[in-house]
């Protein structure tokens, strides 16, 4: 047990306020609805020196006179640190262990150069039966009792990931479009066909009896950072409040007040009922309006223009270029300092306090919410290694308590993923057991290029694209491969129709090229992952169609829009994904690193190959043509393609083709169209 949560369940605790500064105070009352609301019934509690160390300051739920059940807001009144504000003046800050944020409910705003942007959100927790509990500012809670086995989730080489923006959009009129966040409830109705959604209710994917992500079969769900952040209506990369659930995810339009915990767990119960594990996207190399920047700067931030030489200085890339925050404040993983260790619980004479506070998140995460996996945000711009090295194994050794207290043997250690983001895609953080895996960033770039017929080595091209290990993985869960993420910056990035358009192909042909993109996804070596809308070509809402979005004109911004499911191009491409997503899911050859090219004819213009995923036994095997050519009259009869050496059914089976869900005696020798691929698998 992390030892600052534990003592959290009797004390309001400051961990390494300013030295040589008046001792934090704890200003707490109950909510009072008003215009604007207020903290009523305020009471300041003086905190005191915890013995035995220097750097924790804490006092008693029990002296504050707290009523039973009971919901409380509160502040610790704190001296300031941050290096372009008054030092030393005193101002409120939330509590950065909070696992509740109010944002209805704010700290006053201050003179300048203070900003209203400095003002805080109040933390929220409830006395109950002689405890301080998380709850709701209304109450509610998270329970998980209810929870299945985690034996019940699906191995990381049988995973498809689900990559949900927060930002959810609807045609609101004409020439308009209207953007609404995409709250927990909305993401439970994708998945739980008793879920009905909650500010995107009139979808026809979130309405009650619909299961839209069961009906596709992803089976993991990654939502962009969970964590509480200052931004709102955007993808949330500048987490505020790490210990807490984002209150906007958790407070429909219509809610009086935030129910953010309750609807997480409740997304998360949905998830693993439905066979579908939960990832957590963590942002640790910055955060945007941090409590530790106000309460020991020093301590826990950088900004490396002010200090170039500092060891937190310089990013992990081999040019060593600055670390860079994209406007928000990088956290400190290089200097140690002595004093409380929140997770032992012991002084220790060096530690690196947003390493520890870092892996008290984790633990909050793990042990109250039971996620399945992490993605590691902006891993060049953490910087350290060795912490993201200790943040995995930490991450591993409370899943194995998880998969222990459930009854189960082992450690489920192939029900559990650590994933890394760093484009550069540096290896030895795989082959060091740093992470687990990594995005496969040139995954992305090799499948436009294929499906765009651009490449001076094709056979090359393909053979990387569909099987990891020519890039040096040596196993298909250490490459997490994509076609789009929410990264959408640039030309190369953009929602793969937008992308089509932007290079001249038109319709029809766009919807040819975004099928055969996704039968490479789903058929490589490789843990694929879908951008929410990509399954049926959404395209860029708030820009030109041709998709104009850069870092500070839509990145994080555009959102996706599922009232284009529907539309019967948009229907067919989604069909077609979702043959293909239970095929991923469901066959064992596609779990399997065998990759084998058994065919490749570039002659006259031709960019035909053929690949079998798995061995002979059972196989998938895939014929590609990337390019114009086409089979003559390719309804005439006996017209075909043949694919020399395409193995003969076994006796008793027969090749079945899985994106026209139809029997194909003739595999090897059908016709074959411009930029299409057949998927061929063995039936009894």
């Amino acid at each position: 047990m992390n030892d600052l949560l534990a003592r959290r369940t009797t004390h309001f605790l400051v961990w390494r306020p300013a030295t040589n500064a008046p001792p934090p105070v704890l200003v707490i009352g109950e909510f009072a609805y008003g215009n604007p609301p207020k903290l009523a019934g305020e009471k300041r509690l003086p905190l005191q020196a915890v013995p035995g160390f220097t750097d924790l300051f804490a006092v008693a739920a029990a002296t504050a006179g707290l009523v039973d059940d009971h919901t409380y807001h509160y502040w610790f009144e704190v001296s300031e640190t941050a290096p372009d504000r008054p030092r030393d003046s005193r101002v409120l800050v939330t509590d950065p262990f909070a696992t509740t944020v109010d944002w209805r409910l704010r700290s006053p705003l201050l003179p300048p150069p203070y900003e209203s942007k400095d003002r805080q959100p109040a933390a929220v927790i409830s006395w109950r039966g002689g405890k301080l509990v998380p709850v709701d500012p209304g109450g509610e809670v998270a329970d998980l009792r209810a929870d299945s086995s985690p034996a019940m989730l699906p191995p990381n080489n049988r995973l498809v990931i689900y990559e949900l923006p927060t930002a959810w959009s609807r045609q609101a009129a004409p020439e308009d479009m209207g953007v609404g966040v995409g709250t927990f409830r909305d993401a439970l109705a994708l998945i739980d066909r008793g879920a009905v959604g909650a500010n995107f209710d009139d979808l026809d994917v979130t309405a009650l009896g619909r299961s839209y992500l069961g009906d596709l079969g992803v089976n993991a769900l990654e939502l962009l950072p969970p964590a509480d952040s200052y931004f709102k209506r955007e993808w949330g990369y500048g987490t505020s409040h790490y210990l807490a659930p984002d209150a906007e995810l958790g407070q429909p339009e219509e809610f009086s007040s935030s129910t953010a915990n309750h609807d997480l767990a409740a997304l998360v119960l949905g998830c693993h009922r439905a066979g579908v594990r939960f990832f957590v996207d963590a942002v640790m190399a910055f955060g945007a309006h941090e409590p530790h920047r106000t309460l020991a700067y020093d301590d826990f931030c950088i900004d490396p223009k002010d200090s170039p030489n500092d060891p937190d200085a310089r990013n992990s890339r081999p040019d060593h270029g600055l670390r860079d925050g994209f406007g928000s404040t990088l956290w400190r993983y290089a200097r140690p300092v002595a004093g409380y260790d929140p997770v032992s619980g012991v002084s220790l004479p060096a530690l690196f306090p947003a390493r520890q506070f870092m892996l008290t998140y984790l633990a909050r995460w793990m042990r109250d919410f039971r996620i399945d996996g992490l993605r590691l945000d902006s891993i060049e711009n953490v910087a350290s290694w060795d912490f993201v090295q200790s943040f995995r194994e930490e991450a591993r050794r409370l899943f194995a308590d998880r998969w222990a207290a459930a009854g189960l043997a082992g450690s489920g250690d192939d029900r559990f993923l650590v994933v890394g983001e760093e484009l550069s895609l540096p290896l030895d953080l795989v082959r060091e057991g740093r992470l687990d895996a990594l995005w496969n960033y040139g995954f992305s770039g090799r499948v436009r290029s294929a499906v765009l017929g651009l490449s001076d080595d094709f056979p090359r091209l393909v053979r990387e694209m569909i099987d990891c290990r020519s890039l040096g993985f040596t196993d298909l869960t250490q490459a997490v491969n994509y076609i789009t993420s929410h990264d959408v910056e640039g030309e190369w990035n953009l929602r793969l129709y937008n992308f089509l358009l932007r290079h001249g192909v038109a319709e029809p042909d766009v919807w040819k090229r975004i099928k055969l993109a996704f039968a490479c996804l789903l058929t490589a070596a490789g843990i694929p992952m879908i951008l929410a809308g990509e399954e049926f070509g959404d395209e860029h809402d708030r820009f030109d169609r041709f998709g104009n979005v850069d870092q500070d004109g839509g990145k994080q911004v555009d959102p996706v829009n599922f009232d284009r499911v529907g539309k019967p191009a948009r229907a067919d491409v989604l069909r077609y994904v979702t043959r293909l997503v239970h095929l991923r899911t469901g066959h064992g050859a596609l779990a399997a690193n065998e990759t084998t090219f058994l065919h490749a004819d570039l002659d006259n213009g031709k960019r035909i190959f053929a690949w079998r995923r798995g061995g002979d036994d059972d196989p998938v095997i895939v014929v590609a043509n990337f390019s114009d050519w086409g089979t003559a009259e390719p309804f005439a009869a006996g017209a075909n393609y043949v694919v020399p050496n395409f193995p003969v059914a076994p006796p008793g089976r027969t090749w079945w083709e899985a994106t026209t869900e139809r029997a194909a005696p003739d595999a090897g020798r059908e016709p074959l169209f411009p930029w299409e691929a057949k998927v061929y698998h063995l039936r009894s």
